[in-house]
């Protein structure tokens, strides 16, 4: 019986410490899992099962083009969305913010007619816009920069209006783009190696450009096999589908003019701006225009200007204007560079080029009007004004005002100077090299999750929320290039550090519609987007737009809260999306989610509403 009581014993206590262990155990794991900010866990697993989410590594969500033209049937979870119908084809090219219509109301001086024009809230679309019967997935890169699909945008008013400059010809369903223009009769190959005698274009010193007035933006779409990316704009429609045909041809571009207002990017950003024929009146208002280009112009940055009137003494017979008019105005353009301090470096038949001081130490001189005190990257629909942004301050001569930049590609994963100089409140060099390893995580993640990512089925690519730009970087491939949208109610303004890095971006208000045709973008990235506007508009409004300018076929990517994704989804549900729902790279416990879509393909019909 000794025996038999003290065996119990031992079992009993075996038993009890057991009980013990274990239970120190699950304590210390709770709490570890609670500091780890994970402690939501069991509520987003509540959420996502009455959502109906299915998180899994998208098995069945189908990114490739098939062009069937069905509408495929939603999923029950999303049987109680509101159902989105298709807008009347004649919306197929709606512009909202550069609507033709509206800008007829407006003044026509300094352009402001063709500026954006956003319409109120009544005003808006609640519909889907249409593709054109026939539309199909442009092809890819570099074959788009030579060829676009008849059907994608059936406009040939150009092959007759620009016929003898070689800009677009018509053969059969396809367009051709020769790499011609106006002032490249030659070829745009040929035109960029005149500039390239002058301008350090070859060794990564030049890698961002602004093409003003860019027609169909060959220019900017020969420079890329020079590995410099050019952020092109024209006004909508002063010739038929520009900027349109810019973007099927898988080159940067949005509807633009230089008008009353600045625009959308920062200060100091372009290694390069360029002029070919734009019809900019750059003397008129003192030089206004050419402050506005300063401005974005880093210090030791080129401007281009080709055409009219340069060299205006050999060529007015052939531009058949009174040669007086041309010395007048190209009068006024000198005196507006040497106000700038601009230096010139050559002139040479129709093209003249300039460079900007690296600092102001050589021009303290001078007697011009400097523009107030204040944050000079706030532009979003800021007036113009007929004065001189100063440059940053430097403590010698030889100093490159701001900082000076690496060449391309060492700049894009380089310390940008915005950082290392401590001028971005609340960032650090440490913070900044955590977010971009932090994105080449998610970006690896994103190609398992889609594998056609670099694969040049995706060429233009759209960051709604940009940040540092570590998602452009971590995805670079020159079979792509990314748009940069900077919201202007981020907290912060880091749009100069993305073009730092080598990249190019633009300022936007996703409560307004952007500045581009329908149909011009293949994949979004959407991180912290609609937990950033929850507060500011409609998320429907967003969606919409974000569903006029996605290609059908095209995919989406949502980083955000579960709450927000979910009610993303249930949107989503009534306008011809497909939807997947993927857990954290980190596994289903954190709480920020990925959610996944592909737009139907579906083109207008006669019995579409509105």
């Amino acid at each position: 019986m000794a025996l038999k009581n003290s065996s119990d014993g031992r079992t009993r206590s075996s038993i009890q410490i057991f009980i013990v262990v274990g239970l120190c155990c699950f304590f210390y794991i709770l709490g570890a899992w609670q500091r780890s900010g994970f402690g939501k866990g069991d509520s987003i697993a509540l959420e996502i099962s009455k959502s109906g989410a299915d998180c899994n590594i998208v098995p069945n969500l189908n990114f490739e083009t098939h062009h069937g033209g069905e509408v495929m049937s939603s999923d029950d979870s999303e049987t109680k969305s509101k159902v989105f119908e298709p807008c009347h084809p004649r919306y197929t090219d709606y512009t909202p913010c550069q609507d033709q219509k509206r800008a007829m109301t407006f003044p026509r001086e300094d352009m402001n007619y063709r500026e954006r024009h956003c319409p109120r809230e009544e005003e808006k679309l609640h519909c889907l816009i249409p593709a054109p019967k026939g539309y199909v997935t442009p092809f890819p890169w570099p074959k788009s920069r030579d060829y676009v699909p008849y059907a994608n945008a059936p406009y040939k008013s150009l092959t007759v209006e620009k016929a003898i400059q070689n800009w677009i010809q018509y053969e059969g369903n396809v367009f051709r783009f020769p790499g011609g223009g106006t002032q490249f009769p030659q070829g745009a190959d040929k035109y960029i190696d005149q500039l390239a005698s002058v301008i350090p274009i070859k060794n990564g010193t030049v890698r961002t450009a602004l093409d003003t007035g860019c027609g169909v933006a060959s220019w900017g779409a020969y420079l890329w096999s020079r590995n410099v990316i050019a952020m092109s704009f024209a006004p909508r429609d002063s010739h038929e589908a520009q900027v349109q045909f810019a973007l099927e041809r898988g080159v940067p571009a949005v509807i633009g003019v230089l008008g009353t207002i600045k625009v959308p990017y920062p200060s100091r950003a372009f290694d390069m701006a360029h002029c070919s024929r734009c019809l900019i009146p750059w003397g008129a208002n003192d030089g206004k225009y050419m402050m506005e280009v300063d401005r974005v112009l880093r210090p030791g940055g080129y401007w281009v200007l080709s055409g009219p009137p340069i060299n205006w003494k050999n060529n007015y017979k052939a531009w058949q204007r009174p040669k007086e008019d041309l010395e007048e105005e190209q009068r006024k353009i000198e005196e507006a560079a040497k106000r700038l301090c601009w230096e010139k470096k050559s002139e040479k038949g129709e093209i003249a080029i300039w460079q900007k001081r690296v600092n102001d130490d050589s021009c303290r001189d001078r007697q011009v009007s400097f523009c107030k005190a204040g944050d000079v990257d706030d532009v979003w629909y800021k007036k113009m004004e007929e004065c001189i942004t100063p440059y940053p301050d430097v403590s010698g001569s030889e100093e490159v005002a701001g900082g000076e930049i690496k060449p391309f590609p060492e700049r894009l994963y380089a310390i940008p100077p915005r950082i290392a100089s401590g001028s971005i409140p609340g960032v650090t060099v440490e913070s900044y090299q955590e977010d971009n390893n932090k994105w080449k995580k998610h970006v690896n993640a994103y190609k398992k999750i889609n594998r056609l990512i670099d694969s040049g089925r995706y060429r233009n690519i759209m960051d709604m929320n940009a940040g540092f730009g570590g998602f452009a970087a971590a995805i670079q491939n020159p079979k792509l290039w990314v748009m940069n949208v900077m919201p202007t109610i981020a907290e912060k303004n880091t749009l100069g550090v993305i073009y730092e890095r080598g990249l190019i971006g633009i300022y936007h208000d996703w409560c307004e519609a952007f500045s581009t045709y329908p149909r011009t973008y293949d994949l979004f990235h959407a991180h912290g987007v609609f937990s950033l506007y929850k507060d500011k508009c409609n998320i429907e409004d967003i969606l919409l737009e974000m569903d006029r300018i996605l290609r059908p076929e095209g995919a989406v990517i949502f980083r955000d809260d579960v709450d927000t994704i979910i009610k993303v989804k249930k949107i989503i549900g009534g306008m011809r999306w497909d939807t997947k729902m993927v857990d954290h790279e980190d596994g289903p416990l954190v709480p920020e989610k990925i959610l996944v879509a592909v737009k139907q393909y579906w083109v207008g019909n006669s019995t579409s509403a509105q």
